[in-house]
């Protein structure tokens, strides 16, 4: 096979599974890359989803949870903060773009043989196998440039963080929660950003951590919905699958848990030796609570059967990591 990408028609029809021109079925419409980015560059950026950034919002927003305790612990805060922030940034959207490579390599079977996937990059013939390690490996070597500029304890911990985005794509095949998995990739960041800037770990940062993985369980199980029927067809396992009927009763449970440990990390952060003062503890603790709420305003709109429910509640996650990262930031100002 060539190492050329196949790349579609330039002005073809659209296909039945939405893709126009290469077109990703799942992309946001009238994302930039289709739109703007160079010809030549859009089969990359497709496979890192660039073109769907949920996933680099839902890598990032426990970086900055994690820079924000953290600041709120020692009551300091200075430009080198706002680099490390800069930093999570552009390494949530290289190392997520390197991640999403390597499950689209490993995955590149199963995608094919699922509707909404089989337009991805690699199983559409838009990039090979071996054009795909080489923009992980891309990817991987700039976000290491970011990385470096970081103290020693955050370097340790990046480097340890390659270890679950390596597992997490073959989750699937050998236990019915992968989301587990994800969780514990996905928000590291949490870990490597609180440790950026105090130079060490802290009972707040892992338990903040924790807090991370019960909301990915909750987000990444109604994503999951979208592929229970092709996923049961292929032997795909997921906590979608597992749940089944009872996944309501299941979120209910990963929000519950989600908000307790995020409001016992706030408090973790903000008493004992904290410079906080008593309101400043007070506005931060409204975060969880505004986290909360908002994964139970998804929970009244959900439908498990409903694909496009799904995909858009799961998008809506953006927000709702923001929401405790705003009276964070208000907590910071007192």
């Amino acid at each position: 096979m060539s190492d050329q990408p196949h790349t579609p028609a330039q002005n073809g029809p659209e296909t039945d599974s939405g893709a126009v021109n290469g077109t990703v079925a799942d992309a946001v419409k009238g994302n930039w890359v289709d739109h703007l980015a160079p010809a030549w560059s859009r089969p990359y950026l497709r496979l890192s989803r660039a073109d769907r950034p949920i996933g680099t919002w839902l890598l990032l927003i426990p970086c900055w949870w994690g820079l924000a305790l953290a600041m709120l612990h020692d009551g300091q805060a200075s430009l080198h903060d706002l680099w490390i922030a800069i930093g999570c940034a552009g390494g949530a959207f290289l190392m997520r773009g390197a991640g999403c490579t390597w499950n689209d390599i490993t995955d590149r079977k199963f995608d094919g043989a699922v509707e909404r996937t089989k337009s991805r990059p690699i199983p559409s013939g838009q990039v090979t196998v071996k054009q795909a390690l080489v923009w992980m490996a891309l990817q991987c070597l700039i976000s290491l440039g970011f990385l470096l500029t970081l103290n020693t304890a955050a370097i340790i911990a990046g480097f340890v963080a390659i270890v679950p985005v390596a597992i997490y794509p073959f989750a699937k095949r050998f236990t019915w929660w992968p989301q587990v998995f994800l969780g514990v990739a996905f928000n590291w960041g949490a870990l490597l950003a609180w440790v950026a800037h105090t130079g060490s770990l802290h009972w707040a940062a892992v338990v903040l951590y924790l807090s991370g993985i019960a909301w990915t369980l909750f987000y990444d199980t109604i994503y999951a919905h979208q592929d229970k029927e092709d996923d049961a067809l292929i032997g795909v396992k997921s906590t979608a699958r597992l749940f089944a009927e009872e996944t309501p009763k299941w979120l209910k449970r990963f929000l519950t848990l989600a908000v307790l440990l995020m409001a016992l990390a706030v408090g973790l952060a903000m008493t004992g030796g904290s410079t906080a003062s008593p309101f400043a503890l007070l506005i931060a603790l409204l975060g969880p609570w505004a986290f909360g709420a908002h994964m139970m305003w998804q929970m009244l709109r959900l439908d498990t059967d409903d694909t496009g429910i799904c995909l858009r509640l799961f998008r809506s996650n953006r927000d709702t990591g923001l929401l405790p990262l705003l009276f964070f930031a208000v907590a910071l100002l007192i």
